[in-house]
């Protein structure tokens, strides 16, 4: 047995205006796992959590369903927390950061940053909108391009020619939230000086443990392009924590966010009697590990670890990031009802393990997206949970209840007991470092070996054979013994089922340790079903409760609606003749730092490769469009921009929320023009 851990886990905080949906579940469910497994063990291990619950969007979510900000916080915590309990995550904590606690560690932090010399102010200019009396973050401002002169573009980036430019160069701009026409104001922010802490950081990032390599190796990209101040401060109105000595300045929800750990922690330590210096002081000896999704990687392994060095408290010992979750192999759609929400999930009946297990075989732990091929999920649950794992003890613990009063025999020396007891090793190996495919694997090895068992001895043979009691006792209990061992191992994963297991094996909470004995001359329960099949008409109806339709809502603002534009004016044949389309391939794609629309594509067109920035961030994921066709102007001047040269242009259609890259058959070829 391993000396005893103290290890405190977290998930990232979900944003408290919106449903839990099977993507955010990934998280959660990666994460309760390896906090049940490291209980099984014997660890003092804490899993917390928490609502994140400040911002302009909340803020403005809230006025227009007529409530106040807290009533609509309280109302999703309540969502959040009984969505997280049907799927059994098992946090130890779920808080707010609208608390207390947050706004105490909040003000503590700036404090110390402020004093260490890490907070400067400066007077910056933005879009004001006077009929809101509010100052407007670029998501909020719309107009025409100022490049191209497309219409209802937002405050940063063109999608419609992928052109980059500053809120102030927008023409005919308004205010998404009003309609009203913004005005530029001055305002004093306040910055964190990121920039002086590159070198602790550059150390941080590269020493070993913290960071998967895939994340260790962006950061490098990341501080080798330098580091640029942060803006923690808004301007009033704004819901969220006052920043001291400012009055009508509030701290921006990502400086009080991941605070939000520290608050949950504090919460309940207090409650428990625990010291909470012994988890986030500065010379604390515990294990700090904070799961997440790739695309808040920035925030976590460059700000939140500054944050906390420069204030004095602990670094976290590593983030474990995962990527993101496809259905069917495409990005979750409402029209095809494939984002499909927690509560729709449990509402249609469906058994939340089976999604558990499901997750459970496809995560490992690097940073690579899980896809959620619904017809493979019907396959392997009821393969592997119901045809293989529970067939072992319902196929034998029917002769225990009718032929031996319920009781288990005595066992002699078993070679195939002793080989899946000394397994759990190596699958305790795989779960510490969250490789749970690798896991599942390996325990559905074992039970195909427990079903070998069976198939051979075929206790329903025995029954009817004289003079073979004592054999079908023996068979049958240790048929039992192979169940409670699998169940052992895949407890982390089934929490439900494991309970239903042990109430069934008349036991106390199995732990991990338990796999080192046998169940001998006990008394076990009558036997009940332990679960069902998944059935596609489940799933039929499934897809079916979360489709909806896309088409435009009526406009809730003053701000215009979006409409099918009109047809351009006509061209004439030699007009057309001058463009020059042709198949590409999209060879590879990345984020751009900086740009919150922008994707940098490198595009084979046969004779050579090019370069185009694309304003599609928002609809596709870099890795998605790795392999893709795809149709370019290829003789498009090239256009000097910030982030590089962009040397073409993609043809994207674009409208109804949904925007598409034109995407050729497969039988295209790049380099082909397009007639």
């Amino acid at each position: 047995m391993p000396h005893t851990r103290r290890i405190l886990v977290t998930s990232a905080l979900p944003y408290a205006n919106g449903a839990i949906h099977l993507g955010h579940l990934v998280e959660y469910i990666q994460t309760d796992i390896w906090v049940r497994f490291q209980k099984m063990r014997g660890h003092e291990c804490y899993y917390v959590c928490a609502d994140d619950t400040h911002g302009t969007p909340i803020m403005l979510s809230a006025e227009k369903q007529g409530i106040t900000p807290e009533q609509l916080i309280e109302r999703v915590h309540g969502e959040h927390l009984r969505d997280f309990t049907g799927f059994h995550v098992g946090f130890d904590n779920y808080y707010s950061t609208n608390s207390p606690e947050n706004r105490d560690f909040a003000y503590g932090i700036y404090k110390a940053l402020k004093a260490d010399g890490k907070i400067e102010s400066r007077t910056i200019s933005q879009l004001y909108d006077p009929a809101k009396q509010m100052f407007l973050p670029d998501r909020f401002i719309k107009g025409e391009c100022p490049k191209c002169g497309a219409k209802d573009q937002y405050g940063d980036n063109c999608e419609s020619c992928g052109a980059t430019y500053s809120p102030t160069e927008l023409k005919n701009p308004y205010s998404a939230v009003s309609g009203a026409t913004p005005e530029l104001r001055d305002s004093e922010h306040f910055f964190f000086k990121l920039g002086q802490c590159q070198d602790f950081l550059k150390q941080w990032t590269t020493e070993p443990g913290h960071l998967q390599p895939e994340a260790r190796n962006k950061m490098q990209e990341w501080l080798e392009a330098g580091l640029q101040d942060w803006d923690i401060s808004r301007d009033a109105p704004y819901f969220g924590f006052e920043i001291p000595e400012a009055p009508g300045k509030y701290f921006y929800v990502w400086l009080d966010a991941p605070i939000g750990y520290m608050a949950s922690s504090k919460n309940l330590f207090d409650r428990i009697g625990v010291n909470f210096d012994d988890f986030w002081g500065k010379d604390s000896t515990a294990e700090l590990y904070h799961f997440i999704g790739k695309d808040i990687l920035y925030f976590h392994a460059l700000f939140w670890p500054a944050t906390l060095k420069y204030s004095g408290y602990r670094t976290p010992t590593a983030l474990n990031v995962h990527g993101f979750l496809t259905v069917d192999g495409a990005k979750m759609s409402k029209s095809r009802g494939t984002f499909i929400t927690a509560e729709s999930y449990l509402q249609q009946g469906l058994n939340p393990e089976w999604l558990r297990y499901y997750f459970a075989a496809k995560l490992n732990a690097r940073i690579e997206d899980a896809d959620l091929n619904l017809e493979d999920f019907i396959n392997r649950v009821n393969s592997d949970l119901v045809g293989k794992f529970v067939n072992i003890a319902s196929r034998s613990a029917g002769f225990i209840a009718k032929r031996f009063g319920g009781k288990l025999a005595k066992l002699p020396e078993s070679e195939l007991l002793r080989s899946i007891q000394i397994a759990g090793k190596e699958i305790a190996e795989l779960y510490e470092a969250r490789e749970f495919s690798r896991a599942v694997r390996e325990i559905m090895a074992l039970t195909d070996m427990a079903n070998q068992y069976v198939d051979e001895n075929k206790p329903w043979e025995l029954a009817k054979q004289e003079g073979m009691e004592a054999r079908l006792h023996e068979v049958c209990s240790t048929c039992i013994n192979l169940f409670r061992l699998l169940t052992i191992y895949l407890k982390p994963v089934l929490p439900k089922l494991a309970a239903n297991v042990e109430a069934f094996l008349n036991i106390p909470a199995l732990g991990w340790s338990d796999a080192d004995s046998l169940l001998q001359e006990h008394t076990i329960n009558a036997y009940q079903h332990l679960m069902t099949r998944v059935e596609q008409k489940q799933v039929d109806a499934l897809l079916e409760a979360n489709k909806q339709s896309l088409a435009p809502a009526p406009a809730a603002t003053a701000a215009p609606a979006y409409e099918i534009p009109p047809v351009a004016d006509t061209i004439s044949i030699d007009d057309f003749s001058k463009i020059d389309l042709r198949i590409a391939r999209i060879v590879d794609a990345q984020h751009v730092q900086g740009a919150d629309k922008l994707l940098q594509l490198q595009l084979d067109i046969g004779s050579e490769t090019r370069q185009v920035f694309a304003g599609i961030k928002s609809a596709y994921k870099p890795e998605d469009l790795v392999g893709k066709l795809t149709v370019m102007v290829a003789n498009l001047a090239p256009r000097k921009m910030k982030f590089g040269m962009s040397e073409g242009m993609v043809l994207a259609a674009g409208g109804d929320g949904g925007l598409y890259i034109l995407n050729p058959d497969d039988g295209a070829k790049p380099g082909m023009r397009v007639k």
